[in-house]
């Protein structure tokens, strides 16, 4: 099984041993992320193809020789803000996913951040022996390592059952996330959910996520920008919306490690400059 990841405008791109093997069509114009990190004026296929060769060659993505340990990549991310909700005592562990890994359930924050800052809406994953030792080494429990599954429900069952409690878990879809809401009633859990990847999603689908997450991404998505009636926000071109007072105090404090300078203002939300957001959004 190859690997499967979505990026750049929800552009499907299939990996298989450490090189780029397919490249989808683009369904968004411009993304105001990658123009101001990489200099991506227009996503076209070569631009994606030509993202994901440099972050195998990099950082090694979807291989062996994989860094796991990364710098801020933005201010307020969905990694940044898991990383600093452990390292302020305001989670206990995290459910992500990684490339060559699946599920992975970890409450170091240096893994945290190593393995989500560059990594876009995994699909579907193979197992890669080097990965999955280097995140094992810095503590990191792999829900499936035989497999590599993304199965972020199991990897909060198996979260409680090592004993956690507080959980940050980033979900894709408002199915999975009503019946996390679900699984937290029944095993007596305090999750955190961070809505991810959520280009393209249908206006029921968008609305029905925001319902169930305590924070959620903007992505490229119009309906969640039409839709949020947010508690706080961080960022103004691809932004992070608190849904619930969980994920307000979460955002601020994630906000107290930010190094750059922060304006802090009352306004009605959202607030999203139009020369900012991305073009083409669906």
């Amino acid at each position: 099984m190859p690997h499967v990841m979505e990026l750049l405008g929800k552009t499907r791109v299939v990996v298989k041993d450490g090189k780029v093997v397919e490249v989808g069509e683009p369904m968004v114009d411009w993304c105001p992320l990658f123009d101001k990190v990489r200099g991506i004026q227009k996503i076209t296929k070569d631009a994606v193809r030509e993202n994901v060769e440099f972050r195998i060659k990099d950082f090694g993505m979807f291989t062996d020789d994989r860094v796991l340990e990364h710098d801020v990549f933005v201010g307020f991310g969905a990694s940044e803000v898991m990383m600093t909700g452990l390292r302020k005592d305001l989670l206990d562990t995290t459910v992500t996913v990684c490339e060559g890994a699946g599920t992975v359930i970890s409450n170091n924050p240096t893994l945290v951040q190593g393995m989500g800052a560059r990594m876009s809406g995994l699909v579907e994953t193979e197992p890669i022996d080097g990965i999955i030792n280097g995140i094992s080494e810095m503590g990191g429990v792999i829900l499936e390592p035989s497999s590599a599954i993304i199965d972020s429900l199991a990897g909060v069952e198996k979260a409680a059952q090592l004993g956690y409690k507080r959980i940050a878990v980033s979900v894709v879809d408002p199915d999975t996330a009503k019946k996390l809401r679900e699984l937290e009633a029944e095993l007596d859990l305090e999750l955190t959910i961070i809505g991810a990847h959520t280009t393209g999603l249908s206006r029921e689908d968008a609305l029905e996520l925001i319902n169930y997450v305590d924070i959620i991404t903007g992505c490229a998505s119009k309906a969640i920008r039409d839709l949020i009636k947010p508690l706080a926000q961080v960022g103004t071109a691809v932004p992070l919306f608190a849904v619930t007072q969980k994920g307000k105090e979460l955002l601020l404090e994630r906000a107290k490690e930010v190094e750059s300078p922060i304006l802090i203002n009352t306004m009605p939300l959202p607030a999203l400059p139009e020369h900012k957001q991305p073009r083409g959004m669906i």
